[in-house]
Formats: C-alpha cells, structure tokens, sequence
C-alpha cells in the first residue's frame, strides 16, 4: 500500500553516488568511447542474428571493456573515468545490439519476400525505431525503475551495475562515501575479484566450449514410445546460468514450464495425432512421420508461442496501465510549467529528458515515418506504428525487468505485430504486393522499438543503482542508437553482397522474359562475378513462381532474364557457376517474418495455431499464474529456458542455506530477498554474463573471418573429440558445466559468523 501512494520522485533504495554529489558524467570522451564499442558490438550482434538468430546483451562487456580501457589509460598518465562516467560509455554502447538484433530479424524477410534490401530503408528502420523506442521508454522510467524496484529485477542492468560498482575508482568511492567506513576498500576489492573472476571463468568457457569445440554446447536427449517426439535439450552456457540466477526461482521455473509443455506435450501430442497421416499438414511442409522436434517446433509451435506471447502481452499492458497512466501523468504535468518547475527542481537522480521534447520528438518520428518513400508507409501503417510501438514497447521493458535482455521474446513481439497488422491490411483489402513492404517496415520499426525500450531499461536500472543521471543516460543511449544505426545498415547490404550468387538464368528459368519496358532500375554484378561479366541489366522484381522461382532477376535489353539474383542472407544456391563456395546466412527469425507476411495476405496464415496460443495465456491467467514468462517459454527453445531454471534452482538453494543461518534468521523476507540480491552469488553470475556475452565476439570472429581454422576445429573435434561428438558427448558435456555450476554454489554460499 505504502508503494501506491509514495511520491514518485521518493528513491526506494540509496544510490552509490549519492544524488548531491557532482563528479564527471556526460564527457566527450565517455560517450565516444561507448558510440564506438556500440558500433563494434553491433556489428558483431548482427553477424549472429544473421547466422543463428540470437544475440546476447553488450552492457555488460560494454562496461567491462570501458573499465579496462580507461584504467589503461590513467596507467599512461591520463585520468581516470569516474563510475558515471562508466555508466555513460556502458549506456551508449549498448544500442548497438538491440539495433542489430531488430535489424537482422526483419530487414533480411524483404529479400525472401522477392524485393531488394535498399540501404535508405535498412537505414530508416534503424534510426527511426531506435529513437521511437528510446523515447517511449522515457515516461515510465519512474513507473518501472523507481516505483517497482523490488518487483522488477532487470538482471543484466543489476548486474552491470554490480560490475561498475566493484570496478569504481577511489575518487567514485570518496564521492559514494566509502572511504569514511572501515574495511570497506578491502570489501570492493573482494566484489571486484569475484565479478572479474567470473567474468574469466565465463569467457574462458564460452570460447573453449564454442570457438574451439571443446565440448558439446546443446546437449540432448530424444525420447521413443510412448513419449515420442518429446525432447530435453540444454545449451550449457555461462551467461543464462547466471540469468537464472539473477532473476530467481521463481521467473525461472514458469518460464521453463512452458518449454516443457511445448517440448515434453505439445510437441509429443502433435507427432501422436500425426504420425500416421499421408500428407503434410499446413503450414508444415514435410509429413509430420519424417519431422524431427525442430521441425515440428519451426511449422508449428512458434505459431502458438507467438499467440501466446502476444497474449499475455495485452494482459500484462492492461495491468500494468494504472501506474504507466500514473508515470505518463505526472511527466505530462511537468511540461510548460517554466520557471516554476526551477522552483522545486527534482533531485539530479530524478531528471530526465523534459516531457515536452519526448512528445514532440515522437511526433516528428511518426511524420518522417509517413513520408518517407522507401518504407511504403501510409497514415494507419505510422499509427499502427504509434499503438503497437508504445504496447511493445511496454512489454519489452517490463519483460526485460523480469527475465531479462537476453530471453526477451522481441521476435515473438514482432511476429504479434505483424499478425494484427497483416490482419487490419486484409481487412482493407490491401493484399498486394506493395502491401508486403508497409507490413514489415511496421514490424521491423515496433520490433527495434522494443528491443531498445528493453535495453534503455536496463541501462536506466544500472544508471538508478550506481546514481546516474537519467536524462544524460538517455542522451547518450539516443546518441548510441543513432550512430550504430547509421553504420549497421550498410554492413547488413555488404554482408548480404558477399554471398550473392547470379545464377545463370539456364538453371533456374530458361527461356524467362518479361515485358522490359515496364522496367525502371538497373544494376551491375558485384563481386568476383563482375570480373567475367561487367555489363548493365535491368531488374526484374517477380513476385510469383510461374515460369521461375519469385526473387530479383536480371533481364537484358531484349526483356530476356539472364541472371536470377540469389542473395547471401536466406539464399539457395551456395556455389557460383566458377564452382567456388560461397558464404550464406539463414536468418532463421526473417524467415518466420515473411512467411507471416505472405500468410496473412495471401489468405494461408494458420490461424488455429495462433489461438491455441492465445487460450493457453488466458487458461493460466484464469489460474492465477502469470502467463507471459510462461509464454516465452513456449515461444523459445526448451534448451533456452533450461539453463535459466538451474541457474533459478541454485539460487533457491543458496537462498535457503543462507536463510537459515543465524545472523539471517530475524530478517524478514523482503530483508533476505534484498540480502540475495546483494549476496557474492549475484556476483560471480554477473562475471559468467559478461564473460559469456564478451565471447561472442570471439565466436563471431572464428567463425566469420578465420572460416578455414573454424571449419578445420570443427573436423577435428567431429572425428576425434568425444566430448563433442559421439554417443557420449552429451552426457561428458555436462561435467564442465556441472563445474562452473558448483563453482557458483560454493561462492554464494554465506560464511557462519561466530
């Protein structure tokens, strides 16, 4: 009750630096450093939602590196950062990410849908969507941040903030008022041991186990009769075991829940019905006897996810509105107030960007939006833009306060978007063509909305614990966003560029021909291709599949096709006519993006599967249980959800050694709830998710430039590594998990006092 009625601009915890300290924050120097490492991260982030459709969050290794970096830099005689300043370069460095991640799960859905990736619309979705999301975050930063502290955990921005406190510098810990207790200096050093040890141990891991192939990354059992189908799978990683453990047993366990319902009944139930069928059942394409539990996964459980998802999202927005209109109203009632707002100016903790400049700002983002050629846009597409990009991006934030960047369902988001706004478009009658890029340029733009609400969040939550400045964060989160977007789209283009094949029109079309005239564009071949064939050809968009498959064709003069242009992102043809190999990216999560698309248009979505989806979220709301952590676990593989229940399962049973001793036994339970959160346990998770998260990097580069030495580990461990492969590799992977998880015990475990 006293939670409902506190004042909004009460702080319901003490910050590190408290908010009548003044040291550096918003520096030149912090905020290129964090625009540039957004620029790297992004980059890399794209490279993987391209290649296997995940991402892991940046603020973290952002804050890490930044720490590093600066300390190198005060040892050849240069000054040292300040914590805020940290914070800063951790905030801005941080858009990249959630701008790749947006960007590479629709962008590349344009190319499957037979148009042509236009580096001003790539580059227009990710400006335009970055800052929208920023912006809406911005009004329920009070709500979510302040207000719901205790219930909303955000564990990557807890335990960036973690990282930036261990890390801080003598002068951030004279200006936190540390040095005035005793033993205090030795306190940090041992935070700061146990996070960077972490970090060690979960970077180290992460590469040995993935770069090198040290040891199987997703270890899996497949079950026969009477369970058949049913599957358990668990990808042994670092950095969701400490996201489990952050976010505690209880998220944990109801998000694991649902990948056992869509692994161990839906998935079993669905082979049991159809196993014996002779044809394929839609939107499957493949008899349901030969499919394999992905593949039943992939045609149609992430339909019933999605309904869920987009279900327990409407549910979870409704509750959540009294206090977003309670934060909205309060934000609006400060806008025009002048002179008198200077009168009882809010404390530096409590300032962000002034109202009036957020409404306007979004405004003008709607305007562009509508206007702008290349993304087809019409007046209801931008406000279909407005509604579902405020409702997702709410979403997107409160689910990242609950479980997380790294399992944020930002896809399932945009599949919920797309489904509703294909739907409305049916409803018009707007099933062309032309149709299909307003409807993803709609999805594309809420989905990076959300993805960056949910990291602004977390950045905000980080800012809120060490003492940040809100309004300079979200400048600099805003000066992130807009730089890595502007770098990210021409990458997406040469990416996709370097794995372009211009198949020669006698294998895939003979004898294709259009009427040329009604032909405006023209293009070149690009690549090692160009070298054999230097001329101009017009482009052909097909849409359909008669005489040719649908895709960008070049034609000559005459109206005759000549090439069929297979792109690198989502393309089928891996060789060129040369017979050299070539490079491609499967974009799984664009591929669902299109299929959507050309469902709904074109009259074939399924939707039984997405209403099934919808009753599971309204049968557990009905239950009392709350349905949008369970429907991500629906939606995302079990082998996601699993890691996160153990790393919940340690956590409950550190939570209970330690609750029992006897220096804990008179606290109460939000006492030893806040007692875990601040316990070495949250610690030593926080380094195993920066140290996993960091090794992306590493991963992205053996993979993607040292393609030879890739391939040549993954040979060797194939034939001569049991740990990764052969009938026991799953089970002999789990014991180095098993380590880093005992590791994580025994640290968290409390010493007994005297």
């Amino acid at each position: 009750m006293s939670k409902e009625t506190s004042s909004l601009s009460t702080p319901a915890v003490r910050p590190y630096i408290p908010a009548s300290a003044q040291i550096p924050e918003l520096s030149f120097r912090a905020l290129l450093m964090g625009v540039i490492l957004g620029m790297v991260f992004g980059a890399s982030s794209l490279y993987l939602v391209l290649k296997v459709g995940l991402t892991v969050s940046a603020s973290i290794p952002v804050a890490v590196i930044a720490i590093t970096l600066f300390r190198l830099f005060n040892k050849m005689g240069g000054k040292d950062s300040t914590i805020l300043e940290n914070s800063i370069t951790q905030t801005a460095g941080s858009a990249g990410e959630s701008l790749a991640f947006g960007l590479g799960v629709t962008m590349p859905a344009i190319l499957i849908l037979g148009f042509d990736l236009e580096i001003s619309r790539v580059m227009l979705v990710g400006v335009l969507g970055g800052l929208l999301g920023i912006l809406m975050m911005i009004p329920m930063r009070r709500t979510m941040i302040v207000e719901q502290h205790n219930e909303l955990k955000f564990p990557e921005g807890t335990a960036c903030a973690a990282v930036l406190m261990a890390a801080a510098t003598p002068a951030s810990r004279e200006a936190a008022g540390e040095t005035a207790q005793p033993g205090m200096q030795d306190d940090a050093g041992k935070r700061a041991a146990i996070i960077f040890g972490g970090f060690g141990i979960g970077l180290l891991y992460k590469i040995f186990n993935v770069a090198f192939k040290g040891w199987k990354d997703t270890p899996e059992v497949a079950f026969g009769a009477p369970l058949s189908g049913g599957s358990l799978g668990a990808e042994v990683s670092p950095e969701l075991l400490g996201v489990g453990y952050i976010i505690g047993p209880r998220i944990a366990s109801v998000m694991a829940a649902g990948g056992v319902m869509s692994y161990l009944l839906l998935i079993p139930m669905i082979k049991f019905f159809g196993d014996a069928l002779s044809v394929p059942v839609s939107p499957g394409t493949k008899l349901i006897h030969d499919m394999a539990p992905h593949d039943i996964r992939s045609a149609y459980i992430l339909y019933i996810g999605a309904g869920a998802v987009a279900a327990g999202g409407l549910v979870s927005l409704v509750r959540a509105m009294p206090t977003i209109w309670r934060s909205l109203s309060a934000g609006l009632a400060g806008m025009g107030k002048g002179a008198a707002a200077t009168i009882s100016a809010p404390l530096r903790t409590d300032q962000d960007i002034p109202m009036k400049w957020v409404v306007i700002g979004c405004l003008a983002i709607i305007a562009v939006i509508t206007m702008a050629t290349p993304l087809h846009m019409n007046l209801l597409g931008a406000l279909l833009i407005l509604v579902f990009g405020f409702l997702f991006a709410t979403v997107s934030s409160r689910l990242t306060g609950e479980i997380g960047s790294s399992s944020n369902p930002i896809s399932g988001m945009t599949v919920a978007t797309l489904l509703f706004t294909c739907l409305i478009f049916l409803i018009m009658g707007w099933t062309g063509g032309q149709y299909y890029v307003t409807a993803l340029s709609v999805g594309a733009i809420v989905c990076i909305a959300s993805s960056n609400a949910g990291t602004t969040s977390q950045d905000l939550k980080t800012g809120y614990l060490v003492g940040s400045t809100p309004k300079y964060q979200q400048y600099a989160i805003l000066a992130g966003a807009l730089s890595s977007a502007l770098i990210l789209g021409p990458i997406l283009l040469k990416l996709n560029d370097a794995g372009t094949v211009y198949v020669p029109a006698a294998q895939v079309a003979p004898n294709l021909s259009t009427d040329v005239s009604k032909l405006t564009e023209t293009g070149q071949l690009q690549g090692p291709q160009a070298e054999q064939d230097k001329g101009s050809y017009k482009i052909w968009q097909k849409l359909d599949t008669v005489g040719g498959p649908a895709g960008k064709y070049f034609v000559d003069n005459a109206g005759k096709v000549v090439y069929l242009v297979d792109p690198g992102i989502n393309g089928a043809y891996n060789k060129r006519p040369d017979g050299s190999e070539v490079k491609k990216y499967d974009a799984p999560k664009a591929v669902l993006m299109s299929y959507i698309i050309k469902g709904i248009l074109d009259r074939q979505l399924p939707w039984s599967l997405v209403l099934f989806g919808v009753m599971i979220a309204l049968v557990l709301e009905m239950a009392g249980i709350p349905s949008l952590a369970f429907a991500v676990g629906v939606y995302l593989p079990l082998s996601s959800s699993a890691p996160l229940f153990v790393g919940g399962m340690i956590r409950w049973l550190v939570d209970r050694r330690n609750n029992k001793l006897e220096h804990n036994k008179h606290l109460n339970e939000e006492e030893k709830q806040a007692a875990g959160d601040r316990s070495s346990g949250v610690l030593l998770a926080s380094g195993y998710i920066a140290g996993g998260a960091l090794a992306g990097i590493v991963i992205a580069f053996t993979a993607g430039i040292l393609t030879n030495f890739d391939k040549a580990i993954g040979d060797w461990s194939t034939k001569s590594n049991p740990f990764f492969e052969g009938s026991s590799s799953d089970a002999l992977s789990l014991i180095p998990y098993a380590l880093i998880i005992l590791a994580l015990y025994w640290v968290a475990r409390e010493k007994k006092t005297a």
